[in-house]
């Protein structure tokens, strides 16, 4: 009997991580370079350092946006994060660094509601009315991503940047909670849950 139980809770938790995980993967292309032109590209928030700036995977995320747009494939960079108070605000400092890399402020779009990848996803389709997109992140979420983003009703697919990290320990905990995270995509994708922020940002600080 007990076997039998674990049996269910393994095939409960196994089966939607497989299932996204294997859908994202269907959308995953190789590299930046020969990606059919579409309209927008989606980076989603990845921290902020100390001084404001994006973090180190940020960056990756950001410079591969910058290269894509440089090249002509997408015309609008939507970023997408945090912008729940002053002292954390990952889409105004994503701006921030696009516009240093000489990114047009027109070509910009901030999205400040994206707390997470599913709210990022559900927002730039019903919000931002993005129907076909790239996205980039870091090659153990764009999986994720991806889903996330189908399931939203974008046709989408997406590029995974470098992961490797000064802290190989941290870098190992980031892979591993794709599990619960891939599980948690399922459902919320499955219930259409809202995202948490349902109206467009409003950048008051």
């Amino acid at each position: 009997m007990l076997w039998s139980a674990a049996l269910v809770a393994l095939v409960v938790g196994a089966v939607p991580v497989a299932v996204v995980q294997l859908m994202g993967q269907s959308r995953v292309r190789g590299s930046l370079e020969g990606l059919d032109p579409r309209p927008v590209v989606i980076v989603p928030g990845a921290g902020l350092r100390p001084d404001g700036g994006p973090s180190l995977y940020l960056e990756r995320r950001l410079a591969a946006a910058r290269d894509l747009y440089r090249a002509g494939t997408v015309r609008t960079i939507l970023v997408s994060g945090d912008a729940s108070t002053p002292y954390h605000d990952e889409p105004s400092s994503m701006r921030t660094w696009l516009l240093g890399q000489g990114a047009p402020d027109a070509a910009i779009v901030r999205d400040g509601g994206g707390l997470d990848t599913h709210d990022t996803c559900v927002r730039a389709h019903t919000l931002y009315g993005v129907d076909r997109a790239i996205v980039v992140s870091q090659d153990y979420h764009v999986r994720r991503m991806l889903f996330s983003c189908q399931a939203a009703g974008i046709d989408v697919v997406g590029v995974g940047v470098s992961a490797a990290s000064v802290t190989p320990l941290q870098g190992a905990i980031w892979r591993l909670r794709e599990i619960p995270a891939s599980w948690k995509a399922f459902v919320d994708a499955a219930v259409r849950r809202p995202p948490r922020v349902s109206g467009p940002s409003v950048f008051t600080h």
